[in-house]
Formats: structure tokens, sequence, C-alpha cells
């Protein structure tokens, strides 16, 4: 039985050796990008912890510390460049163990569309990360609807993950790590809002999303949403459909810790919306993925194989 992750990170190599050396990379300075030393491993060092994980591939991100959207576009568009060429040249050294998500300057929308399209098209990538908002601004805003276009046009698949604790939660509780361990739940949820809500989805019938940590509290909010929409004329947006018809347009990580709230999201969304995501290398990942899955009384043999590869095998054509 294979394991296909989706969701895992590194360093780029090059902002390492700069760093080392005591340079700046692209403006960067080591305190912005190597927060978790396994993060800069070699693809060989991440490979040996794969084995021991019981991981067949990994679809490596570039870590989202290197969004980096609060820079000038162009800059941040060669972080980007030098990004997803390195995590290219590990999918080229490392095929049969390595895919590859590109990072995008999403500040500038025809910037991040080229990059996209550079990505997919040359380097075989199969999509991109980023985060849920873009210096404040949620996807329902249209500046972003040429983007979900373009990512619909190419078959590319977007995966939602936050920048660390900068969560909307941290303005009001920036304690005990809830930025991280209630806001990253948050804004996911008001990611799957806003694309929703704000009619992306609707536009874009064949997008590919896939959101980070189970979704958030969506699964769970949803009844609330849907309360809403038939209730509220403010709280329609450009939905045709009540929002919790849209949930199996997306896919989710099954990072959530917990087999019940597992169970509750395969059973919210079918198993078949459910993927191996393990948030490697972060203190808070999986620490065993694919022991946790298989162990699993609540679920039969069949969501088990969709979890940890038939999906994925399918989505990316891996």
């Amino acid at each position: 039985m294979r394991s296909i992750d989706i969701h895992a990170h590194s360093t780029p190599q090059s902002f390492v050796k700069a760093v080392a050396a005591g340079r700046d990379w692209h403006g960067m300075k080591s305190g912005e990008g190597a927060g978790n030393p396994r993060n800069a491993w070699t693809p060989e060092q991440r490979i040996a912890d794969m084995n021991s994980l019981g991981v067949d591939v990994q679809v490596v991100s570039t870590a989202a510390a290197f969004y980096q959207y609060h820079r000038d576009p162009q800059v941040a568009t060669a972080i980007a460049r030098e990004c997803n060429d390195e995590v290219r040249q590990m999918t080229l050294d490392y095929p049969a163990r390595l895919a590859g998500f590109a990072t995008l300057p999403m500040q500038d929308v025809p910037a991040a569309i080229d990059e996209l399209e550079r990505a997919v098209t040359q380097l075989g990538l199969k999509g991109a990360m980023i985060d849920d908002k873009v210096r404040g601004r949620t996807y329902d805003e249209p500046e972003f609807l040429p983007f979900w276009k373009a990512a619909e046009q190419m078959g590319a698949v977007i995966f939602i993950h936050q920048l660390g604790g900068d969560t909307s939660v941290k303005g009001r509780a920036d304690r005990y790590h809830q930025p991280n361990t209630i806001g990253n739940l948050v804004d996911r949820t008001v990611t799957f809002a806003a694309l929703v809500l704000g009619g992306v989805m609707d536009a874009c019938p064949d997008l590919k999303v896939c959101l980070a940590h189970g979704g958030g509290y969506t699964c769970y909010a949803i009844g609330r949403i849907d309360r809403g929409w038939r209730t509220r004329p403010d709280a329609k947006g450009h939905a045709s459909q009540p929002p919790s018809s849209y949930l199996r347009r997306f896919y989710y990580d099954c990072i959530v810790y917990d087999e019940r709230a597992l169970r509750f999201l395969i059973d919210s969304v079918g198993v078949d919306r459910v993927v191996l995501g393990t948030d490697w290398p972060a203190d808070m990942c999986l620490d065993w993925p694919v022991s946790w899955v298989l162990g699993m009384e609540s679920l039969t043999q069949a969501e088990k194989e969709a979890i940890l590869y038939k999906n994925l095998e399918k989505l990316l054509g891996l």
C-alpha cells in the first residue's frame, strides 16, 4: 500500500547557505525563514525520514515564511522563482519520492498567474500553496478572480495554508499558541466562505482547492453558514446554492489529530475528498501519520486506502 503526503514543507537550500554565510537572501534574514532546522534538511535527509514514517511520496511546498506578500512584487517574484526552481530540482532528482507545489507572489495577480503557469507547464509542479489572505484581503475580492480562472484552466491544485500564527485570532488572543491552534482553523473556514459566498466556486466549476488542516471549522460550522444563507439576504453573497452543497467541491487534508474529528470530516464531505497530510516537519506534525490512519477502528480498509494514496493518485496524477 502506498502513502502520499500532500502537506510537507521545505526551506530553500540557497536561503540556508546564504544566511549561514552571514548574507541576506532577497532581503530575507535568518530569523525570517529558518525557524525549524528540519525544514532545511537535504533531500536525502528528508527521504530517510520519510522512510522511517512509512511515507512513500511527499508533495513538497516551500515553507509559508517565503510567501513574502508584504514585499515589493518584483522581489517576491524573484523569491518565488528561486523557491520553485529548487522544488523542481528535488522532483527531478527523486521523481519516485517527491512532487511539488509552487509558491507565488499573490500581491501581484498577473505575476502570480505567470509564475503558476511557469511552475505547472515548465517545471512540472502540481499547483501552488498560498495563504488564506493577501495583505488582509480575502479571495472573494474581484481582483483575484483572474487567478482562480487561470488555475482552473491549468488544472492546478491550489493548497490553502496559513502563514504561521498570522491569523485572524492574533489581534485578540496572542497567547498560548492560539493564533495557530485556533486561528489557523478560523482562517481556513473564512477562506471556504470567501470562495463559496464570493461566487468563485460558481465562476470556476472545475477549480481544484485543498484546504489544509481538515478545512478548519468548516464542517462543524456549515449548518450555521447554511442558516445564514437561507434567512438573511446579506449572507447569501453570490452563492447559487446553499453553502453545504459546496463541501464536496473542496479537498481536505487529514490533519485533525483526533479520530472522531476525522470520522466527522469523512462523513461530512465523503472519503473521496480527504487526503493524507502530515505538516512535516513542523513541531505539530503528525508523529506517525501512516500508522495513525491504519490504526483507526472507525475507518474501513477502503477508506484508509483512499486517504493514504488513492485520492491523491487521482487528484495529482501520481
